[in-house]
């Protein structure tokens, strides 16, 4: 997963009053030169506080990553050989903060970083919720979100994981203004300026669910066996 893509599962917003369970289906699309580079990348999330599951969408019994911070433990499923590969959860950390950070410094996002966010003249109707739209400036990036203020979901459920993956650091300055935005993010489009060139990326919620997960879906079933992670570290 690249760091903008990666960025988009995280761009929650405003606090809510307490933790949630929230499953979502998102579809990213990069562009280069203005046009799409290719169909989108599908995804479904499962989020429940510590524990997270990340699958491709379009699939049946497809492979999936599921991170347990609250155990020190990732799984990579592997169905057709019915088999969990137990991830070096330390190692994977370490990949999602160098990936975050490439993203906080191309986009200008860090602690000191001078955001500005404007209300978007008109809104939009995404996945069956009425959103509305802002812009979020930094030094060479800008976000237009629109956000779903009935969704009950907010910066504070992704909380562990921003902490965990380095994005509350590398991010700062994004993530802070996006705090102040009045609802759930289901539609992200970036707009990223490297070397004169400009990057672009569109995620899109398709369906989201905000109530408890089946804890199954965080655990390897049953009949898998368990094997090392035999990849070299980078």
């Amino acid at each position: 997963m690249n760091a903008f893509a990666l960025l988009s599962l995280l761009l929650a917003a405003a606090p809510a009053a307490g933790a949630h369970d929230v499953y979502f289906e998102q579809t990213t699309m990069v562009f280069a030169q203005g046009q799409a580079a290719g169909p989108g990348v599908v995804s479904r999330v499962w989020y429940a506080g510590r524990r997270m599951r990340l699958e491709p969408g379009g699939m049946t019994d497809g492979p999936a990553l599921i991170l347990r911070l609250d155990e020190g433990k990732a799984y990579r499923l592997d169905p057709p050989r019915k088999r969990a590969v137990v991830v070096d959860l330390d190692r994977l950390r370490a990949r999602a903060q160098m990936d975050l950070s490439l993203a906080g410094d191309l986009m200008g996002a860090g602690e000191d970083a001078r955001v500005r966010t404007a209300a978007l003249p008109e809104g939009k109707t995404i996945a069956g919720y009425a959103c509305r739209g802002f812009r979020v400036s930094g030094a060479s990036a800008v976000l237009e979100l629109y956000v779903a203020p009935e969704l009950p979901v907010g910066v504070s459920t992704f909380a562990d994981f921003l902490e965990w993956s380095g994005a509350a650091q590398s991010l700062s300055g994004l993530v802070e203004a996006l705090r102040t935005l009045p609802g759930f993010p289901l539609e992200t489009r970036s707009r990223v300026t490297v070397l004169g060139e400009v990057q672009e990326t569109l995620s899109t919620v398709t369906r989201v669910k905000v109530g408890p997960a089946d804890p199954r879906l965080f655990e390897p079933p049953p009949s898998y066996r368990l094997e090392p992670d035999n990849e070299e570290a980078p």
